[in-house]
């Protein structure tokens, strides 16, 4: 018999453990005690906190204190960067020689080394500490109780140090903690400091710069005569403006009088009305001309109602009138005349003013170059004077912080140690309840690698009493005998037909669909081929089954193999959508023939619309297909309608496949012909389903569809 032939006695092992209870109660006992007198002689020791905070610290009155952007400032290198300053080596000496740390055995057990130390030393097996520096054995206690670490995912460091000494645990990280603030502030302050060195002389400098450059604008604009008359224009720029304003001015007032003239030119010479002209009715002659006109013509309306036309006072009244007309024409021929000399003064003013604006064009050319290199010297004095404000006001700032305290440190404290109240370690209660645990534990596998060593503690395997197939057969039998008793009439012969039965695997006198089901899901069965003799009304069997398990939350796919296409039918929207033939026929992809049921979350390939004949020659396929839906589903039910058990023995393994039987109306005869059929295929174990219960333990099933 070999070492794979037998099994382990789990019974034994356990009874092997308590009859040496004693012994495992007495290690574990003595492991417990011994961890007791352990942390007792153990130095407790304390550990304290401090918390820092880094961000980005500005005095008050700095210009820059709303400008800097402290979480972008530091990440999470420059994070660690400040852990590692923390722990540098200059802050630990100063944290050191300011707590007086050598002189606490704590940090220096080497100066009072034991009987035990000295005897190794002297036997060269061990080196003599006492050969280091002092200062070097303590930083190196220091490093062993100090623990600086950043918070993940934030700006936040923690400072640990451990001592036996609470005070002491609490006052290392404060110390430390006010040495980095110290040593930040001062590495700002001499960064200040160096910085206002360098900025006086260069402050110095650039004054001479700039008055050398702003004199050398001046000389140049005397030189050139490019003089301003305000902040921007220079003298020649300001006359050729006003002459241009003038200009235009001239230019309307010529044009002005020149139409005015022209319009009472006309009027005179076509006869017509020019009381309506401006110029003409702003003149006080004419005014009083045509008020004495006005006058004669009332006087002679008046008297020609009682003289004649050739009456003295009649042809007198007509005189004067025609001589007030003459007059008034005379004073518009003035007007006319003022008018036309008006325009041909605007005329000379026009033109010479057009002169000296050519003039004045002319010169502009060349003080255009001369305005260009004027511009180059403005803006080198401009940049040398700008220059000279931004060191003057760096200069000012740098020399305001001139005290240490007005640089604060790109840090702030949070929370600051304080002494422990209770020692971290050791931890009396846990260290004992771990060293008990751990003795029984060792004690207990020592006791059981004991007994199997010895052999006591294995057994032959199960297997192997009898023939190798009679167990799983014995079992098969036990779960057949209630079926085969519900199908037997009575009497004598129901023990030959339970003999001659062949094995049916349902758990129970159940086989409902949902038992059916709930037996598929437990046994964790990956394909079910359901076989329906009696036709469509099994296959809608078939199709509840589905649903079934589909409800339970298992991802579930039918494939729809009858030749009626019942469960297309029943699941799918349409008869016509591609399925298993068009599949099988190469002319869809395997996830174009998977459809969703109408009525539940399962789904269905349909059994398709290509040539059957043609798909039955690919039959061979369908394995690898099935295999391949059982990797995406949990559950493929296979729906053969009517098929033999030849025909299922061909898409169907024995190993992984679940035969299911959809009985309605079959007597047992019928039912133990099918059951055997199959088991001469090597299907031993079989699933009765009915979805309706039983008349009578012989009687025909009711159909439930």
């Amino acid at each position: 018999m070999t070492q794979a032939d037998v099994d382990i006695d789990l019974g034994r092992l356990v009874k092997a453990v308590w009859e040496k209870r004693v012994l495992v109660a007495g290690l574990t006992a003595a492991a417990a005690g011994l961890a007791f007198i352990v942390t007792g002689l153990l130095n407790p020791l304390y550990k304290s906190e401090t918390r820092l905070l880094i961000e980005t610290r500005e005095p008050v009155y700095s210009s820059d204190q709303n400008q800097t952007n402290s979480d972008t400032t530091f990440d999470d290198r420059a994070v660690t960067s400040q852990v590692e300053i923390l722990r540098s080596t200059d802050l630990v000496k100063q944290v050191a020689r300011t707590l007086d740390l050598s002189s606490r055995e704590e940090f220096d057990p080497a100066a009072n080394p034991s009987a035990i130390s000295d005897i190794l030393v002297m036997l060269g097996l061990k080196k003599n500490p006492l050969d280091v520096p002092a200062e070097e054995r303590i930083l190196k206690e220091f490093y062993k109780k100090l623990d600086v670490y950043a918070v993940p995912e934030s700006r936040v460091i923690g400072i640990e140090f451990s001592s036996q000494d609470e005070a002491l645990a609490a006052q290392v990280p404060n110390a430390l903690v006010d040495a980095y603030l110290a040593f930040q502030s001062g590495a700002k302050l001499e960064t200040n400091t160096d910085a206002s060195a360098w900025l006086e002389p260069e402050i110095a400098r650039l004054r001479e710069k700039v008055r050398e450059s702003e004199s050398k604008v001046a000389e140049y604009r005397a030189q050139t005569g490019l003089l301003l008359v305000n902040q921007q224009d220079t003298i020649a720029a300001k006359q050729l403006s006003d002459i241009s304003t003038e200009l235009s001015r001239v230019r309307g007032e010529r044009a002005d009088s020149e139409a005015r003239a022209q319009q009472v030119r006309t009027a005179l010479q076509n006869g017509q009305a020019v009381d309506a002209v401006s110029d003409v009715l702003d003149s006080p002659v004419i005014q009083r001309l045509r008020e004495s006109e006005g006058n004669i013509r009332a006087q002679l309306a008046d008297v020609s109602t009682t003289l004649l036309d050739a009456h003295p006072r009649m042809k007198g009244l007509r005189a004067q009138l025609a001589d007030v007309e003459q007059q008034i024409v005379s004073e518009i021929r003035k007007v006319l005349s003022s008018l036309e000399s008006n325009a041909r003064v605007a005329r000379l003013r026009e033109e010479e003013l057009v002169a000296q604006l050519n003039e004045l064009k002319a010169g502009s050319a060349r003080e255009g170059e001369e305005a260009v290199e004027l511009r180059s010297l403005e803006r080198e004095a401009a940049a040398q004077r700008e220059l000279l404000e931004t060191y003057l006001s760096r200069y000012r700032e740098a020399a305001s912080r001139t005290e240490p305290k007005a640089l604060p440190a790109d840090a702030r404290v949070i929370s600051r140690a304080v002494p422990a109240s209770e020692a971290y370690f050791p931890k009396t209660g846990p260290i004992i309840i771990v060293a008990a645990l751990s003795a029984f534990l060792l004690s207990s596998i020592g006791v059981m690698l004991g007994e199997l060593f010895s052999g006591r503690a294995l057994r032959p395997s199960s297997a192997l009493v009898g023939d190798p197939t009679a167990a799983p057969v014995m079992a098969n039998q036990a779960a057949a005998v209630p079926v085969a008793a519900a199908f037997a009439p009575s009497g004598d012969q129901s023990e030959s037909h339970s003999a001659a039965l062949p094995q049916i695997s349902n758990d129970a006198d159940d086989f409902s669909v949902e038992a059916v089901a709930e037996q598929l899901i437990t046994d964790q069965t990956p394909v079910a081929v359901c076989v329906s003799p009696e036709g469509d009304e099994g296959s809608a069997a078939a199709v509840m089954l589905t649903r079934t398990v589909a409800g339970d939350g298992l991802k579930t796919v039918l494939i729809d193999l009858t030749g009626s296409a019942c469960p297309t039918e029943l699941m799918a929207e349409s008869t016509r959508l591609p399925g298993l033939t068009d599949l099988m026929c190469g002319e869809t992809s395997i996830a174009d023939s998977i459809h969703p049921d109408r009525l539940s979350s399962a789904h269905v390939i349909p059994r398709g619309n290509a040539n059957a004949r043609r798909a039955m020659r690919a039959i061979d396929r369908l394995p690898m297909i099935i295999d391949a839906l059982t990797e995406a589903y949990d559950l493929v039910v296979v729906e053969c309608g009517a098929a033999d058990a030849a025909s299922v023995a061909r898409i169907a393994r024995a190993e992984r496949s679940e035969i299911v039987l959809s009985i309605l109306r079959s007597g047992e005869a019928e039912i133990a012909t099918l059951l055997a059929e199959f088991n001469a295929q090597g299907f031993d174990d079989i699933l009765l389903m009915t979805p309706g219960e039983p008349v009578s333990p012989l009687g025909n099933r009711s159909s439930a569809a």
